[in-house]
């Protein structure tokens, strides 16, 4: 169970999981933290930084250790080797937590009071506010943070604003990029920033973070092994597995995925499951799962050198993914959208059984 939320819901907040912001902890990476904490005290700390792996491993959280350390520790030389946990009980910790750092600004899709929903983009006018931000004097003459959260949200127009603000670095300001897909960022970008990596969660890792959360992982040892192969290193996707019925909607779809004929009424159950009003997570486990699908089957055709194969597969995820966008931006109905997506899914993976008849 957590305790008291400081950190503003996000768009991907999850009922019982601290934000990256308020989270004092950090699983795994210690080599990248140890390396950004060297650099820091040594002050070869590059003034932007991409943070680049799977969505739910930890980048973000790491995100805001690194911006807690900076600011805890203005003078480089008086850093330690190390790069500090953050301590829940201080003022530091709280005022990144709750956003009000002046030091700080943390940017991310925002809330749109009208449509009550959160915005499918980072746009410009979330990128302006890191030119307003850096006209103010640093209150104590410290380093200034600035993390995007992630840099794949940024639409072009916000990462053209962004690129004009990398060019021409103010000094001691750090720009962190949280990048789930580093291909998604303008080249120009990746010019000017130091690409840091970081990879999957191993195994124990995986379960040490979840065994902090409201559903732990199962007892079962072989249960464990097979929920951290299918969250693929993720805690995000493990969590969603355990607790949103991530683990059932994957399983459904699969099996429909995998059958010869249209299953309608089966089509139909799991449109409802995840379609409802209060299913917006459960929706964006289904959306993820087809894309997953349709990019795992495209990469084995390509891989088995099946090249026609790959490039329908790979044009199904294109087309499925501008159906996801589509869906957010105007709002279209969801199970409606839910069955043109299996039908989709459906469709590309008759294709293959037909071609090997």
């Amino acid at each position: 169970m957590i305790g008291e939320r400081l950190a503003p819901p996000q768009h991907d907040t999850l009922d019982g999981v601290l934000e990256p912001a308020e989270n004092p902890r950090l699983v795994g990476h210690a080599a990248v933290t140890s390396m950004l904490a060297q650099a820091y005290r040594t002050g070869k700390l590059p003034h932007a930084l991409i943070l680049a792996g799977p969505p739910g491993i930890g980048k973000a959280t790491l995100a805001f250790h690194l911006a807690h350390h900076l600011l805890k520790y203005p003078k480089a030389a008086d850093a330690p080797a190390e790069l500090t946990a953050p301590d829940p009980a201080s003022s530091l910790f709280r005022q990144i937590a709750s956003g009000a750092h002046p030091s700080m600004l943390h940017l991310t899709r925002p809330f749109d009071e009208k449509n009550k929903r959160f915005k499918t983009v980072v746009a410009v006018d979330e990128i302006r506010k890191v030119g307003q931000f850096l006209s103010l004097t640093s209150h104590d003459g410290g380093h200034r943070v600035v993390i995007v959260d992630p840099a794949d949200d940024m639409n072009t127009n916000a990462a053209n604003a962004l690129l004009k603000n990398l060019e021409e670095p103010p000094a001691r300001t750090i720009f962190i990029l949280i990048v789930h897909a580093p291909g998604s960022l303008l080249p120009t970008i990746r010019s000017r920033c130091q690409m840091v990596r970081l990879g999957p969660l191993g195994e124990q890792d995986l379960l040490s973070v979840l065994e902090a959360t409201e559903a732990p992982p199962p007892d079962d040892p072989a249960a464990r092994a097979a929920l951290a192969e299918r969250a693929g290193g993720s805690a995000r996707a493990a969590i969603l597995l355990t607790q949103y019925g991530g683990l059932e909607i994957a399983q459904a779809l699969d099996a429909l995925a995998d059958a010869r004929r249209p299953d309608v009424a089966g089509a139909h159950r799991l449109a409802d499951a995840v379609a409802g009003r209060d299913q917006a997570i459960q929706f964006d486990i289904f959306n993820r799962r087809v894309l997953d699908l349709l990019a795992d089957n495209a990469s084995q055709a390509a891989l088995a050198g099946d090249l026609s194969r790959a490039k329908s597969l790979s044009d199904a995820w294109h087309e499925a993914a501008n159906a996801i966008s589509e869906t957010e931006t105007y709002n279209l109905d969801k199970k409606q959208h839910a069955l043109g997506m299996i039908d989709r899914l459906n469709s590309a993976m008759r294709l293959g059984f037909s071609e090997r008849m």
